[in-house]
């Protein structure tokens, strides 16, 4: 499960972007998991966030 650290997230879009089964969306400037039980913890948001904001079990 993804978990967004609104204290650092900027709502840039790249975690709609780069994930694969379309967990998250940005809502009033702010990342939410909106399909949260989709995400397979793939990592890519994690990978991706510009802004370390996206906390994923299992990911570095």
């Amino acid at each position: 499960m993804a978990i967004i650290v609104l204290e650092t997230c900027n709502g840039c879009k790249v975690c709609e972007e780069v994930c694969p089964f379309h967990v998250f969306e940005v809502i009033d400037g702010f990342a939410v998991a909106v399909n949260s039980d989709e995400c397979i913890e793939c990592c890519a948001c994690v990978e991706a966030c510009p802004e370390s904001a996206i906390i994923v079990s299992g990911c570095g």
